[in-house]
Parts: C-alpha cells; sequence; structure tokens
C-alpha cells in the first residue's frame, strides 16, 4: 500500500504540500539509502535535504566497496539518481520544524529554490539522517585545512597521508588512540598534547615505545598553504614542519527535530547522538534513525548500510500496521455505503437503486 504522492523523479515544487509513507531527513549516504530501500519496497517517499553533505571538502570517499576514491558529491549524484529512478520526491530545502504523532506526522520546510516558502510534508513514518556536525579545536588554521591536510579518521584519509609527516592535535584522552592508529601509518608521529590530560607513566612508556615524539607547549596555530598544512606553531615561538595533522572533533549529532517530536538526545565520550536499536528504531513511535545521526563513528559504508537497514525496518512495522488495518476493514459490519460500492462494481447500471 502506497500513499498519495505521483511524482516520480522530479524536484518537488516548494509551494505545495505532499503526504507520503515515509519522509527521509538528510540526503546523505544513511538517508538516500533508506529511500531507495523503501522505493524498491514500493513505498512512496519523500527525501528532504539541505545540500551540506559533511564530508564535502573531502577529495574522496574510501573504504565504499566498488568505488574506492569517489567524490562524495559524485557518489551523492548517483544516489539521487538512483533514488529518483524508484520513485522517490527530491526535496532541496531545510526541514524546520516537526510535529505530531506515529501515522500522522508533520514536517515545515523552508525551500532552498524559492526564499520564504514553506511547504509540508505529512508522512506515517520519519527517518532521520541528518547527520552531526563536526566542532573543530578552535586553532586557527585547522578549519582552513579540514578535509584535506587536516583529518580524524585513519581509516578514511590515514592511508593517502601514510609515510609523512603527521601531527596529533590532542585535545582529549583520546589523543593516544590516535596515536596509535597514526604510527601505524608512519613513521614520523609527533603528538601535541595542546588541551589533553597529562599522559600517566603508562602511557609516557607507550609513546616512547612507539617512538612519538612528544610537545607539550599549547597549540597555537597551523601553518597553512590553501588546504595544506605547513607546520604547527607553539607557544613561545617554536614551529614543527608536518604535511598533516589529526584532530579529535566533538561529535554533535543533528537531534533538533528527533527533540521536536518528543524525543532526548543522549551525551557520550565522544559528543551527542540518537540513541536507537541496531535497525534505527528510536524512543519515539514511528520515528526510526539512520547514518552518523545514531553512530557517531560510522564511515560512509556503514552509514549507508544503517540506512538500509532503517528502511527495512521502517518497511516491514507498514506492512505490519496495514495488515491490520485490512484485517480490520474486512471485520467491520457491512455498511449501506459499502453494499452500494459492491453492487455498483458487479451489477454496474442493472443495481435498481442499491
Amino acid at each position: 500500500m502506497t500513499a498519495d504522492l505521483t511524482a516520480a523523479s522530479s524536484t518537488a515544487d516548494p509551494s505545495t504540500t505532499l503526504t507520503a509513507d515515509v519522509v527521509v531527513v538528510g540526503g546523505g549516504a544513511a538517508g538516500l539509502a533508506a529511500a531507495i530501500s523503501l522505493g524498491r519496497s514500493r513505498r512512496s517517499v519523500v527525501l528532504v535535504d539541505a545540500g551540506e553533505p559533511r564530508n564535502a571538502p573531502a577529495e574522496g570517499a574510501h573504504n565504499v566497496l566498488g568505488q574506492e576514491g569517489i567524490s562524495p558529491l559524485e557518489l551523492l549524484a548517483r544516489g539521487r539518481a538512483e533514488a529518483e529512478a524508484y520513485g522517490v520526491r527530491l526535496v532541496s530545502g531545510r526541514v524546520t520544524g516537526a510535529s505530531g504523532v506515529v501515522d500522522s506526522f508533520t514536517l515545515e520546510i523552508d525551500g532552498a529554490p524559492v526564499a520564504s516558502t514553506t511547504q509540508q510534508v505529512t508522512a506515517r513514518r520519519v527517518i532521520l539522517a541528518t547527520g552531526l556536525v563536526d566542532e573543530l579545536p578552535d586553532v586557527p588554521g585547522v578549519a582552513q585545512a579540514w578535509g584535506h591536510t587536516v583529518l580524524h579518521c585513519p581509516y578514511c584519509h590515514g592511508w593517502e597521508v601514510r609515510d609523512q609527516r603527521i601531527a596529533v592535535l590532542a585535545t582529549s584522552e583520546n589523543a593516544l588512540h590516535q596515536v596509535m592508529l597514526f604510527r601505524q601509518l608512519s613513521d614520523d608521529v609527533t603528538l601535541f598534547l595542546h588541551d589533553a590530560p597529562e599522559p600517566t607513566e603508562e602511557q609516557w612508556d607507550q609513546l616512547a615505545a612507539l617512538g612519538v615524539r612528544v610537545v607539550t607547549p599549547r597549540v597555537e596555530r597551523l601553518v597553512v598553504d590553501g588546504t595544506q598544512v605547513r607546520a604547527v606553531e607553539v607557544e613561545g615561538g617554536r614551529s614543527f614542519a608536518v604535511d598533516a595533522v589529526a584532530v579529535g572533533p566533538r561529535f554533535v549529532a543533528r537531534t533538533e527535530l528527533y527533540e521536536a517530536l518528543g524525543g532526548e538526545k543522549t551525551l557520550s565520550p565522544f559528543g551527542e547522538q540518537i540513541v536507537a536499536d541496531p535497525r534505527g528504531a528510536t524512543a519515539v513511535p514511528g520515528v526510526w534513525v539512520a547514518g552518523n545521526s545514531g553512530d557517531l563513528m560510522a564511515m560512509v559504508a556503514a552509514a549507508a548500510a544503517s540506512g538500509v537497514m532503517a528502511g527495512a525496518a521502517v518497511n516491514g512495522d507498514l506492512a505490519v500496521a496495514d495488515l491490520a488495518r485490512a484485517v480490520a476493514e474486512r471485520r467491520a459490519p457491512f455498511s449501506a455505503a459499502m453494499e452500494s460500492e459492491v453492487a455498483l462494481a458487479v451489477a454496474g447500471d442493472r443495481r435498481h437503486g442499491l
């Protein structure tokens, strides 16, 4: 069973109101994968995207099976085309409000193509694939080179800086873990303690065993040429030549819509997120989460996988609801209106006033 959503492949007019089985918020890997999963099950789907992919600065997406190193923007463009091919309705805009309960959710959207227009989407279920915001260390130069030679994930971008001079800018006790992982990629790793706690005696031994240099003065700035880091400058004026800098951002999931629908964000050692079960179901009935909103550490492939699982879970939930409704209708008393409809279908003009 599908809701009334007839346009199969066009971007929605921002002045209209749309109705669908499912609304997906967020057009990254997770949101697109969820939408495709639902579209392939012949569900009507509206996907709303503000056009702000987290990994847009990166030159390539890695660990994506069969598409290693693909441009993140190209990956999303392909995903949008695939979603549209399965009837998903794409809406450009920002969701500014959410209300309702299971089977009757309403989302308000500020349309990106036309200023000051608001579009409503009503849906039976909601999938939040809104991603997260990287709160970077407040050090000059970090934001400028972010996604290029300032990075955080050794699995996403570590291979590209292998055998280079790598600095780890410490802002928490998790820095030692980063040091271990990047040390696997290069023999030249320097830990800048910056805001991190003083290492314990055991940790000093570990750093020495790894052959990692440690710089204790606070970092004042990164010297950046375009998007290429050249050096790390610390208090006192000393400068250290490096080729890449690993940082540990605070990951803050975009939870505003979830909270508007009655949910609560959860704090973790790495930031803020939405807690869900393995298939994305949250504590709010009818609301699922996919991607980095629910898993702060998910890479592109993992985010897409969570989207597929959430889409499948939502389709299954709708199928159960549809069946229950069909059974209830079958058991309902045979009303005069139903009798008239049956007579018209069976007898046509021969029904003699039934």
